[in-house]
């Protein structure tokens, strides 16, 4: 372990309440040094906290944890600064295990068993963390036993650590260590939203479930005495002359991903899909929103197998209903920019594959339309406006491959025949062949190989049953989630308050009067990670800055918020 050229290498854990929506409420700390045995116990409740941690935080020091935005955001709540270097064990058993599943699940138990080593009793586990969800005052014995509990992981902590580090490339290990320090800043700032709207919301939700149900089947007829019916909908499909997915018996298939799929064909079913998902999904109670108005939750990184976050549904603004991210608002004299890449997967693939059509196209600044142009489906002078409905359908074309679409699934989104979707996905393989013999070439290789892995190394087991077009999307995504997180660490490191990712954007905050530079800085961030991951090569960002008192509108809720945002301010107190 010396050979890492570290003075100081810290095991570490802490203990604290974490209330939904609540910045933590930190209760203790241990820390073992690994190379001179030196061990810190820190009651750190009741105002016994150090102004500053007794260890030193700088380059020479090394800090181990397991999940550990939970102390950073510890760290944070205490006003300390975070340590320069961290390995987080979970992120990095996560990566040795993705896409084979342990079988004990990967938390620390979980990883400990995993390895064969001792573990604490799940059952004493369960009753400390409900000792500290409980909050105090606690009595000295409690205090005792909460700092043993914390003591106990650290030691966890030290054969963990000894088990993996043989396994660990500890240079990129580092760069997704520094990720998880930014995940507890945005954790800590959090998403500013309009409670006395959301309190609304709460109160009022029977009858604002009614309205949509009536708004609803004013525009479609498909709330017959309140219920979703079936064959309404179907008559209303055969009215506009709407084809759409069946399921092996015959059904229409009518499940939010269809209603999602079918609602970039039919625009006009935006709304029924923002409804039903609003009626059958909605706990407006669950989303985690903190006394200072700020929506708080787990952003659960790398816990997708392309290792981008996976918040909850329910508990995150951006995991809800699209219309319902109307309640994000600033503070007065406060404002927050969302800032997006522009056709990310697309600019990935191009540059991983070297295809020099699919870059020029991208470089375009329009790739779907480009697309066309090369295809010669339309004139080198077309645009957007002239040549909507060609460009929409090489769009389609050009996403669906990303995602493995065959023909038939094409030739729903674009509502023309199998023949026809046959020829564009033709189109495309003669336009950019270089990309199709990379995509394909990685599909083989992942096959053959039993694994597949981002520029960064982020790496997937693959079985003999794994799906091709899980393995074709794979590069994409995973290498966009690479880039994300990139954006993430060089924006809150140069100080910019992230409130949080979404997908393939940054929600940023500032003062009124500061939020055009923080907007500059955070597109050079996102700029330097595209450099970073394609080798020099820079992908397009926008951005759109929302002043108080305007709102955050997502385009696809634009048509329900016509609808829920007046009732809501009529029933307002």
């Amino acid at each position: 372990m010396k050979a890492l050229g570290f003075k100081a290498i810290w095991t570490l854990d802490t203990e604290f309440r974490a209330s939904p929506g609540e910045r933590q409420v930190p209760f203790c700390l241990v820390a073992h040094e690994l190379l001179s045995g030196r061990v810190v116990r820190i009651w750190l409740a009741d105002g016994a906290a150090p102004a500053a941690p007794p260890f030193d935080l700088g380059p020479d020091s090394l800090f181990v944890a397991f999940f550990s935005s939970a102390e950073w955001g510890t760290f944070l709540s205490l006003g300390w600064d975070l340590p320069v270097h961290v390995l987080d064990l979970f992120v990095e058993f996560k990566l040795l295990t993705n896409g084979a599943p342990p079988p004990y699940g990967v938390s620390l138990l979980g990883a400990l068993r995993y390895f064969g080593l001792p573990t604490m009793d799940a059952e004493e586990k369960v009753g400390m963390r409900a000792l500290a969800m409980r909050g105090g005052p606690f009595t000295e014995a409690e205090k005792n036993d909460l700092i043993t509990y914390c003591e106990g992981d650290v030691r966890a902590l030290d054969l963990l650590f000894a088990k993996m580090f043989p396994r660990i490339d500890m240079a990129r290990a580092l760069i997704r260590g520094r990720y998880m320090k930014a995940v507890a800043r945005m954790e800590f700032v959090g998403v500013p939203i309009d409670v006395a709207l959301l309190a609304t919301l709460v109160t009022c939700w029977p009858e604002i479930r009614t309205e949509l149900i009536s708004a609803a089947h004013e525009k479609y007829n498909v709330f017959p005495n309140g219920v979703f019916s079936r064959a309404c909908f179907a008559e209303y499909l055969q009215k506009n002359d709407m084809s759409w997915p069946t399921t092996k018996a015959g059904q229409l298939e009518l499940n939010h991903a269809a209603f999602k799929d079918m609602s970039r064909v039919y625009p006009e079913v935006e709304q029924l899909k923002q409804t039903l998902h609003s009626l059958g999904k909605l706990r407006v109670n669950d989303l985690a929103v903190g006394v200072d108005g700020r929506n708080r939750t787990l952003l659960s990184p790398f816990a997708a197998r392309t290792s981008r976050n996976q918040p909850s549904t329910t508990k995150y603004v951006f995991g809800l209903a699209a219309w319902l991210r109307n309640l994000i608002q600033p503070a007065p004299g406060r404002a927050i920019a969302y800032l997006d890449f522009e056709q990310q997967e697309f600019g990935i693939a191009a540059v991983l594959s070297d295809d020099a059509a699919m870059k020029e196209a991208y470089a375009s600044g329009d790739p779907y339309l480009a697309f066309a142009k090369q295809a010669k489906a339309v004139p080198p002078d077309a645009t957007k406006q002239s040549h909507k409905k060609e460009r929409d359908r090489y769009k389609n074309c050009s996403l669906g491959v990303q995602y493995g679409m065959k023909e038939h699934s094409l030739a729903r989104r674009i509502e023309q025949s199998p023949a026809h979707a046959r020829e564009l996905l033709d189109a495309h393989r003669r336009t950019y062949p270089d990309y199709w013999k990379w995509s394909d070439a990685a599909v083989d290789f992942a096959m053959l190989h039993g694994w597949t892995e981002t520029v960064f190394g982020w790496r997937q087991q693959v079985g003999v049953d794994a799906n091709p077009r899980s393995l074709q999307n794979f590069p994409a995504q995973a290498n966009g989630a690479e880039m994300l997180r990139l954006a993430c660490i060089f924006a809150s490191e140069r100080g910019v308050n992230v409130c949080g990712p979404i997908h393939d954007a940054l929600l940023i905050e500032a003062a009124d009067g500061d939020i055009d530079a923080a907007v500059k800085t955070a597109l050079h961030a996102m700029a330097d990670a595209s450099n970073v991951i394609l080798g020099g090569f820079e992908l397009r960002a926008d951005f759109k800055v929302i002043r108080w008192p305007d709102r955050y509108i997502d385009e696809r809720g634009e048509k329900m918020w016509e609808v829920v945002g007046p009732l809501l301010e009529r029933l307002k107190p």
